[in-house]
C-alpha cells in the first residue's frame, strides 16, 4: 500500500471510529436517562396496580384509543431481559 492510500484508508477508519463513538455515546447517555422508566416498570409489573388495570382492560373498561402494551404478559418483561441480556453482553466484552 502506498503512503498516500495508507493515510486515506487511516483517515476512513478514524472518521467511522469518531462517527461510531459519537453515537454510543449518544445512546448511552439516553440509556442512562431511562434508569428510572426501567425502575418503575420493574416495580409495576406484577403490582397489585398491574392486576387491577389489566382486570379493567379484560373486562373492556379502558377507553379503546388507550395504548396498553403495558398490560401485556411479556411486554415489560422482556424488556427487561433484554436490557439484562445488553449489559452482560457489555460486562462480557469489557471484561467486567
Amino acid at each position: 500500500m502506498e503512503q498516500t492510500e495508507r493515510i486515506a484508508a487511516m483517515e476512513q477508519r478514524l472518521n467511522r471510529a469518531q462517527s461510531t463513538l459519537g453515537q454510543l455515546e449518544q445512546a448511552w447517555e439516553s440509556y442512562k436517562g431511562t434508569q428510572d422508566d426501567l425502575a418503575q416498570l420493574d416495580a409495576y409489573l406484577g403490582s397489585d396496580q398491574w392486576q387491577s388495570d389489566r382486570e379493567a382492560d379484560r373486562l373492556g373498561l379502558l377507553p379503546s384509543t388507550l395504548h396498553h402494551g403495558v398490560l401485556s404478559e411479556d411486554a415489560i418483561w422482556n424488556l427487561l431481559e433484554w436490557q439484562r441480556e445488553l449489559m452482560e453482553d457489555i460486562r462480557d466484552w469489557v471484561g467486567l
